[in-house]
Formats: structure tokens, C-alpha cells, sequence
């Protein structure tokens, strides 16, 4: 791993990583149910973009996604990497009003972000392989503690589609 990253780094990272390599999360190929479960969201959410992501050490890669084009993007943007830090829900209300993204390129450019909600994806103890994150071109003033249980379970349900392919087919 990189001596130092420009983004922050979780005290179990290099067990996340080891995991997500040994379990063949990040290479497996599209899984449709992910997809089913981000256009799900983001009309229940009513948001522009919903995405399940995996970080490796050098990239995110959007395992499913809805109203995003892009497969992945370098990790030093992600926003996800400031929800894989904890198990709880990560939120942006507006992204133009937090320091840490203000002058982030997905802020100041397309897409245009203005809030992101991401729910860690939890596997197994301590270990967050990714997010699964809503995000819209416009800020919400809210986000409820509801709302928040409600990503929480999409989350989990990603996790649970992404162990039953790997029991299914092997790493």
C-alpha cells in the first residue's frame, strides 16, 4: 500500500483490501441484482444517482449503478472513502457547504454533486468493502435518522446479493 494517500485511510485497511482481493468481490463480473437494487433506491430516495461501490487501493469501482455512466473512478475522489471510516451512514447535505468538498472535482464539475448519503457496506467484522451511496446534483436540507436505516438496509442487502454469488461461484 502507498505510503501516504490523499484521502483518509481506516485503521483496518489493509485487511479491507486483503479481504476484498481474497474473496474476488472487486474482479467478479456485472451482477444484475445490484443494479435492480440501485434503480430501487434512487426512485424510494427519489435522487438523481445510486451506486454500489468497492474501493481498492487505486480505484472505486461502481459495481451497479443507476443514472451514472462512469465504471470507476480514481479512489482520491471517491466520496465513499470518508463512509468505508465507519459504520454508520455518511452525509453530505450540500457539498458546496462542507469544507472537504467544496472544491472537490465531482463538486465543481460533472456530475456536479451537491449530496451524497452512503451506507458502508459491512462484511464481515470491522471490514467496510465498499458503499452503497446515493447522490443528487441538488442539496437536501435533511436526511432522516429513518432515511438513514432505510440506506442502511439497501446496504445490506448488497452485501448479502454480492456473499450469495460468492457462495454460489467461489472467489
Amino acid at each position: 500500500m502507498a505510503a501516504e494517500a490523499d484521502y483518509p485511510i481506516g485503521p483496518h485497511e489493509f485487511q479491507r483490501l486483503r479481504k476484498l482481493g481474497e474473496a474476488g468481490f472487486a474482479g467478479s463480473e456485472h451482477i444484475p441484482a445490484l443494479d435492480a437494487l440501485c434503480a430501487e433506491a434512487k426512485a424510494h430516495f427519489g435522487v438523481k444517482m445510486a451506486a454500489v461501490t468497492l474501493l481498492t487501493e487505486e480505484v472505486q469501482l461502481l459495481k451497479a449503478r443507476v443514472g451514472i455512466d462512469a465504471t470507476e473512478t480514481p479512489r482520491n475522489v471517491a466520496f465513499c472513502n470518508y463512509t468505508i471510516l465507519d459504520d454508520r451512514v455518511f452525509v453530505v447535505r450540500d457539498t458546496l457547504e462542507d469544507p472537504r468538498f467544496s472544491e472537490h472535482p465531482l463538486t465543481r464539475g460533472a456530475p456536479f454533486l451537491r449530496f451524497y448519503a452512503g451506507a458502508p457496506l459491512l462484511y464481515l467484522a470491522e471490514l467496510r468493502l465498499g458503499a452503497f451511496c446515493l447522490l443528487d446534483t441538488k442539496p437536501r436540507d435533511d436526511f432522516s435518522d429513518g432515511e438513514q436505516a432505510e440506506l442502511i438496509d439497501f446496504a445490506e442487502r448488497a452485501v448479502q446479493v454480492l456473499v450469495d454469488r460468492l457462495a454460489r461461484t467461489g472467489p
